[in-house]
């Protein structure tokens, strides 16, 4: 009996003094409340500077073409309502608390303490808001995909080139290839085709990632790894080439499957050196490379498979002509001429595309006169390329409209394949192939300006 009031004794004053506290409260929350609603609108004010400044992250990201990270999407969606809905929530509870009661005689107890209590959890609120918006970074880049460009329709027409593109196709699927080979005299269309076989790649979704890169007669170890990483999303921090070797391949060992595409190899290019893991090193690696030599490719390469691409039948040759030359070429007075013209570009595409283009629409008279110049032996003889194919394209570049666009085409025919605008433009400037142009901005924009007018002509196709 003794130890069961004890025990009461003790009990009454910590319950007395937590329902004093809990009473204490509550009344702080009726006389408090001006404090409290005060405290709130300064927090939410310091919201809104959070929310536009990461707004003015959000704006700068989406203009520079980068994605929003869903939780900041997701935060800023929190602090609008915050801002707009609670605040006015707690506005209207204040107009309330200001009014009084029993013929304006007392103050409006219950809607001081509900305004006060909706001030306190909003505040808490915010808090939690402020600490979540303390993001490092509001935007992230996408993975590039590989960009493939085939002219519409162009491939399709050949059914000399379906054959080969089947049998790659076929190769491409066979997971016992590792290296598959393409070769092909220049301009015969080894770019254009091993691009179509990107395209289907990506359509069957054969592999988990594809990448491509220009190699070119000068290779530059830095400039193809760089292909490659950008279209993986990889960046390097590493500064010596067997660093950036050894990150890339670890890269690329991340894929299950990858398709490496090389285009234009010149000589033997060490896989290694440049970190593609090939073989035993990544079973889940097939690579198709392009190359003017079958030895290299052979020899050099060790590609299992190889496939020649040869100058279109003479069929194809002539629908290819026709077809962007235009209907009128069939006309009487200029179809003789006109077959005899497609025959000097010797089946090649590039020939064929460069010609075509410069005599689509011009009178009977041009084409004659482009027949006369096309049947001139050529001074030059380049290695692969014949006679007929050579002298067609040295009739299209005598006719560039001015020294300045022929001086321009030879200096994006010397930097390769990707040149670049602000090397273009250095080298221009450097070499004063502009004049009366004396400020940077305005050589950029003949620069661009060039370029742009000799793309009709195929010239940089």
């Amino acid at each position: 009996m003794e130890v069961i009031t004890g025990t009461a004794s003790n009990l009454v004053p910590g319950v007395v003094g937590y329902v004093f506290q809990k009473i204490r409260r509550n009344f702080s929350y009726v006389y408090r409340y001006r404090r409290m609603v005060s405290g709130f609108e300064k927090k939410v004010e310091t919201l809104k500077d959070k929310r536009d400044r990461v707004l003015l992250d959000v704006d700068a990201a989406r203009k520079n073409d980068e994605n929003i990270y869903p939780e900041v999407n997701s935060w800023l969606a929190k602090a609008d309502k915050m801002i707009d809905l609670e605040l006015k929530e707690v506005k209207g509870l204040e107009d309330d608390a200001k009014n009084k009661c029993f013929i304006g005689l007392c103050p409006n107890f219950k809607a001081r303490y509900q305004l006060s209590k909706k001030a306190e959890e909003d505040t808490g609120a915010v808090d939690e808001l402020l600490q979540q918006g303390q993001f490092d970074k509001v935007s992230y880049r996408d993975v590039p995909q590989p960009v493939v460009v085939v002219p519409p329709k162009d491939f399709d027409d050949f059914d000399s080139r379906k054959l080969v593109f089947n049998k790659i196709m076929e190769a491409v699927k066979d997971p016992n290839l590792n290296i598959i080979g393409v070769y092909g005299m220049p301009g015969v269309g080894k770019t254009t085709l091993v691009k179509e076989v990107i395209r289907q790649v990506k359509e069957d979704k054969l592999f988990d990632s594809v990448v491509m890169a220009v190699v070119t007669h000068t290779p530059d170890i830095k400039k193809i790894q760089d292909q490659i990483a950008d279209t993986l999303g990889l960046t390097f921090k590493e500064q010596s080439m067997s660093g950036r070797a050894s990150r890339l391949c670890q890269r690329l060992k991340k894929e299950k499957k990858i398709f490496v595409v090389l285009d234009d190899i010149w000589a033997k290019l060490d896989l290694m050196e440049v970190g593609i893991p090939f073989g035993d090193e990544h079973q889940g690696c097939t690579m198709l490379l392009t190359s003017r030599d079958l030895n290299v490719l052979s020899k050099d390469m060790d590609a299992k498979m190889r496939y020649s691409i040869g100058v279109l039948e003479h069929e194809e040759a002539w629908e290819f002509f026709k077809k962007i030359a235009g209907d009128g070429v069939e006309s009487s007075d200029l179809l003789p001429i006109a077959t005899e013209v497609a025959k000097k570009c010797g089946g090649l595409p590039i020939a064929i595309r460069t010609l075509a283009t410069s005599l689509r629409n011009e009178p009977p008279f041009v084409w004659e006169d482009a027949l006369r110049q096309l049947n001139r032996p050529s001074s030059s003889n380049f290695i692969e390329v014949s006679a007929a194919a050579y002298s067609s394209i040295e009739w299209s570049y005598d006719r560039l409209q001015s020294e300045e666009h022929k001086q321009i085409f030879l200096l994006c025919s010397l930097m390769g394949h990707n040149v670049i605008i602000e090397g273009l433009l250095m080298c221009a400037m450097g070499l004063g192939l502009f004049r009366g142009v004396n400020t940077v901005e305005e050589t950029r924009n003949r620069l661009l300006t060039v370029p742009c007018q000799l793309l009709p002509t195929a010239c940089l196709f």
